[in-house]
């Protein structure tokens, strides 16, 4: 039935129609409803709110959430420059898809694609075949697709028939990995922990890969500990591989985080497209890229990479656009923020937000490894994060004892156990971004220290339930 008559048909109809005219949030909701009744939490109200007393329900539940500022679990961005949040919430209505409707929204993701491309030294950096996506996790399954479609096309008279394909990684890897082998039937050939190895040896990678290896990824910054995996050597190992065997087994660089710290601060150390096995790279914009969640991206080392009929042309909305995503339409804000950060920050901007991140985690590590009570893993030489457990004799208590204590001054620090081979390592890991001051490092070291003297009396560990470790893989 139609909403309204038109025009011409008496007083009370023409009155509806302008009543329907308008906006329903522009109306006056029962103002007394707000003071006398509470709405529904698992199903919609009956009726509208005043737009205050929504805001302030909702804001008011937010604040039992813990403050990010405090989270060193997170790799996620925190913190951006005012003028960042006014560019997105003004981009926060334009679909990134519709590239015909917002031509410089498009062109900014081009730009960024550019600029990556030059900062991971791509062959033909203004010719490089990339795009954003909703985070390094959508990267890494788009670029594990392209893997399997070119194995698969390498392999047309034995797969999908007698070849199963399989996929090389550490065991370390994010959980995206995992997915994408689920998601998309490949085989993961996992590379164990060893001793005081906590990520990926390229001969054992090497070992576990034959003629239906589609690549082996390397972690440019393990979520276990921050360390690098040895991207350089991997393919040196791969390169002796092709010698003996024929097998030619590309390499992704996971570069989720260390894709944007590495280019700044270990400007020696060769782990891109300098490396000519180096098939594809990601990252996350909104890790190290220092920008708010929501934005990663993918890119190749030539278009050959990127097998054409992953790439789809689609008339929409106006234009002719070649996709290649997960997601069809998503917001554009956070791709002109990644923009902005580019802009605004440099070269030099970045090497110093990176170095500063870096210095305070080696100082911080060094700090908790002066108390005594704990031992390191690693220092935060690599990625600004450190992973430390408890050192040799401490038996009253054990890093998630320290994790609840430090939760209840604010302090967000995981805990967790390593996986296969070290499950007898439990572990804290800290985690420096930018907006983790040398300040609050300090504020951290002081309830820190305050803290040990009970946890040193306490009779035993009181961890109940181990297994059920934080959350860490962000």
């Amino acid at each position: 039935m139609p909403l309204h008559k038109g025009a011409g048909s008496g007083a009370p109809e023409e009155d509806g129609a302008r009543r329907l005219s308008l906006n329903p949030f522009y109306g006056a909701a029962d103002p007394v409803s707000g003071m006398t009744s509470a709405p529904p939490t698992h199903r919609l109200p009956d009726s509208p709110l005043p737009p205050a007393t929504a805001y302030r329900l909702v804001h008011d539940e937010l604040m039992l959430d813990g403050n990010s500022r405090l989270n060193l679990a997170t790799f996620v961005t925190t913190w951006m420059e005012p003028q960042a949040g006014v560019l997105m919430a003004e981009c926060q209505d334009k679909n990134m898809i519709d590239k015909d409707e917002y031509p410089r929204t498009a062109e900014l993701e081009r730009r960024c694609v550019a600029m990556l491309a030059d900062l991971w030294n791509a062959p033909d950096p203004a010719n490089t075949v990339g795009c954003s996506t909703t985070g390094s996790s959508e990267a890494c399954m788009l670029a594990g697709l392209a893997l399997k479609r070119r194995w698969a096309k390498r392999n047309a008279d034995r797969y999908p028939a007698t070849a199963r394909p399989n996929l090389v990684m550490g065991v370390n890897v994010q959980v995206c990995w995992d997915k994408f082998c689920t998601f998309w039937e490949v085989e993961p050939r996992l590379v164990p922990m060893e001793g005081d190895r906590f990520h990926l040896d390229p001969q054992a990678a090497a070992d576990l890969c034959d003629e239906n290896t589609i690549g082996v990824v390397a972690v440019l910054g393990s979520t276990f500990d921050g360390s690098y995996e040895p991207v350089a050597e991997l393919c040196a190992t791969l390169d002796a591989l092709q010698e003996r065997t024929g097998l030619d087994i590309p390499v992704h660089v996971d570069g989720a985080s260390g894709a944007m710290v590495a280019p700044f601060v270990d400007e020696d150390l060769v782990w891109d497209f300098r490396l000519p096995r180096v098939s594809s790279i990601n990252t996350s914009g909104h890790k190290y890229g220092l920008v708010y969640p929501g934005v990663g991206w993918a890119l190749w080392r030539t278009a050959d990479e990127l097998p054409e009929e992953l790439v789809f042309r689609v008339n929409y909305l106006g234009g002719d656009m070649p996709t290649f995503a997960l997601n069809f339409s998503r917001p554009g804000a956070q791709v002109v923020a990644q923009y902005y950060t580019f802009l605004r920050l440099g070269r030099e901007g970045y090497q110093a937000v990176q170095q500063a991140a870096r210095d305070v985690a080696r100082g911080l590590a060094d700090r908790i490894e002066a108390l005594g009570d704990f031992r390191l893993l690693t220092r935060g030489d690599e990625l600004p994060v450190f992973a430390f457990t408890t050192g040799p004799g401490v038996e009253n208590f054990d890093v998630f004892d320290v994790s609840r204590r430090l939760r209840e001054k604010g302090w967000l620090v995981p805990a967790y156990t390593f996986p296969a081979n070290r499950e007898d390592l439990s572990v804290l890991r800290v985690v420096c971004r930018n907006g983790f001051s040398s300040d609050l490092a300090e504020l951290l070291m002081d309830d820190l220290k305050r803290l040990l003297p009970e946890l040193r009396r306490q009779p035993y560990p009181l961890s109940k339930d181990t297994a059920a470790a934080t959350a860490f893989h962000h």
